[in-house]
């Protein structure tokens, strides 16, 4: 399938949060997301967008559905996290730092030449930041 560099993103991470309310202002202090949509039940977020650039995620308060049952609850679980490229880790550290991200590694230069940092957001979902900014319309690099 041919890439076009108008093409809209084809991966949506999604997110469940015991507080998606919560969480989504947070998102957007913490690490610059802007909401893109929200269909919402009362204090129940059935299903919301959020955008960063050309991508986004999409996210919505845990309940006990079949999609919960299969990615599980907001927490220490393991083995989720997601990778945001940044222009300045650095700054977005500070922005995520200030917001009360729980930082788990500090800012490092790697060896392959990305500046990153691993934080927690508030219900322990891993994020990490980093100036490594691989495209899928340019070949990978050795």
């Amino acid at each position: 399938m041919p890439l076009s560099s108008t093409e809209a993103p084809r991966l949506y991470p999604a997110l469940r949060y015991a507080n998606a309310r919560a969480m989504i202002d947070w998102l957007q202090e913490a690490f610059g997301f802007t909401l893109h949509a929200c269909y919402a039940k009362g204090d129940i977020v059935e299903h919301a967008q959020l955008a960063l650039g050309s991508s986004m995620i999409m996210l919505g308060t845990a309940r006990d559905d079949n999609f919960c049952k299969i990615v599980g609850s907001p927490g220490s679980g393991g083995g989720k996290s997601i990778y945001i490229a940044v222009d300045d880790a650095d700054a977005a550290y500070e922005r995520a730092k200030a917001a009360g991200a729980k930082i788990e590694e500090e800012p490092v230069d790697r060896d392959y030449g990305s500046r990153e940092f691993i934080c927690r957001d508030p219900e322990g979902n891993i994020w990490a930041f980093g100036t490594y900014w691989p495209k899928a319309s340019e070949p990978a690099a050795p």
